[in-house]
């Protein structure tokens, strides 16, 4: 009996022990969990979105807006999507690559009506989700198969999102030199200098137009010479080409690097997306490439990247990838695109000759000129972060705390006070 008793005794306590400690993990299953920082464009958008101020300005989102500074759909996109409607299309999966005539038109125009890397077969090319997603795809291809170091070199600064997506896959991170604070320009040689010292067989991420956050890029015999330094190397450009079109307005302008590495034997990857020069931010549409040496190659790194897709999210969208196939396949409707896209781009570029202007018009002394030698949707302003705080405080003009404006948020309305309010902060 002492002994059944003892025993009943510590059962009793060993299950009551498991239940409160059962107890106490189910109601803290998340007790170890941090809170993450804020994201920095999202902070200045909800701060934006609190202020009563009449004259504030957002220039933190990197979303194009028209001259009355409304988000904006493109003309020849409401047309695609008319056309698609009309078709009474199903809603089938994608294949796991995605669709096919869209992958196509889409390395297309990244590498040239006609050009041979395409027509030989030369090209794994891939439906991604938007350019996040066709780089993650990139980089979990990298984790598992670059023989090279597991490491990415970035230029400083870079998207902010690239090097989380290179972590993620737990790779590591170098950066090499690229903005120049004191010209608020490129600086070619600490770049030059940086990639000479890159061991040979890496992999270098290149923004291929548009740099995003700083708006410089290289000029196109700067680019000539990456080229062959990176060729000399032996290193593996992986390309980012989130704004094709939408830097100068010319698609073939903007795909100058990626077709002169082409050109000089480079293989390489290629991120691209339709965010911003067909304004489908929320459709998603992006694409990824892998350039290889034969067609056995290729269809190789195909099966592993169809592999690669089907953990992630099995298939892509097909809305996006419809209205942009359907716009680069007619002649009609990419002729109008293009129209679109150039205007859009105009007018970017004419927003930054108007606040250069104006900010002389001020009676500022500052060289300003950096404002119109960088292109696409955002500049570095080269304002300290004390004085984008005091911009904020005393004129409601909502940025990064690094001086990044967009200029996408600049219109005729509100680039004199932008202009004004830049001055009396930096004078």
């Amino acid at each position: 009996m002492a002994f059944s008793g003892t025993r009943s005794l510590s059962l009793f306590r060993t299950n009551k022990a498991v239940v409160q400690h059962a107890a106490s993990r189910s109601s803290s299953w998340w007790s170890g969990v941090e809170m993450g920082p804020p994201d920095a464009i999202l902070g200045v958008t909800e701060a934006f979105k609190r202020d009563t101020n009449p004259k504030k300005m957002n220039l933190g989102v990197g979303a194009y807006r028209d001259d009355s500074g409304k988000p904006f759909v493109l003309p020849s996109v409401r047309k695609a999507e008319e056309l698609i409607v009309s078709q009474k299309l199903d809603k089938e999966y994608a294949p796991i690559s995605g669709l096919a005539d869209y992958c196509r038109a889409s390395i297309d125009l990244a590498l040239g009506e006609g050009n041979p890397w395409v027509a030989d077969g030369l090209n794994a090319t891939v439906q991604g989700i938007s350019g996040t997603g066709a780089l993650r795809i990139g980089t979990a291809f990298l984790s598992k198969f670059f023989p090279g170091p597991k490491v990415a070199h970035l230029p400083a600064p870079t998207w902010g999102n690239h090097i989380p997506l290179f972590k993620h896959v737990n790779m590591d991170v170098q950066q090499y030199r690229y903005y120049d604070p004191k010209t608020c320009g490129y600086d070619f040689a600490g770049a030059m200098e940086d990639i000479s010292n890159i061991p040979e067989g890496s992999l270098i991420v290149l923004h291929a137009c548009a740099h995003n956050p700083t708006g410089v890029d290289p000029k196109k015999e700067q680019w000539d010479e990456m080229s062959a330094l990176i060729k000399k190397k032996n290193l593996l450009p992986f390309f980012d080409m989130a704004y094709q079109g939408f830097a100068s307005g010319s698609v073939d302008q903007d795909a100058y690097a990626v077709r002169k590495f082409l050109q000089d034997g480079h293989r390489i990857l290629l991120s691209q997306s339709f965010s911003k020069n067909m304004g489908l931010y929320g459709e998603r549409a992006g694409v990824f490439s892998v350039v290889c040496q034969d067609q056995e190659e290729a269809a190789r790194v195909m099966s592993q990247l169809k592999i690669l897709i089907r953990p992630l999210y099995s298939n892509p969208p097909i809305h996006g990838a419809r209205i942009v196939k359907t716009i680069l396949n007619d002649k009609d409707l990419r002729a109008e695109w293009m129209v679109d896209v150039k205007g859009m781009a105009d007018r970017i570029i004419s927003m930054r000759s108007k606040l250069k202007s104006n900010l002389e018009k001020e009676g500022s002394t500052k060289d300003w000129s950096h404002i119109v030698d960088q292109i696409g949707m955002f500049c570095f302003t080269g304002m300290t972060p004390p004085q984008v705080e005091k911009l904020t405080k005393e004129y409601s003009v909502y940025l990064t705390k690094d001086g990044r404006i967009s200029v996408a948020g600049v219109c005729s309305g509100n680039v004199e006070y932008l202009a004004h309010a830049m001055h009396q902060v930096t004078k």
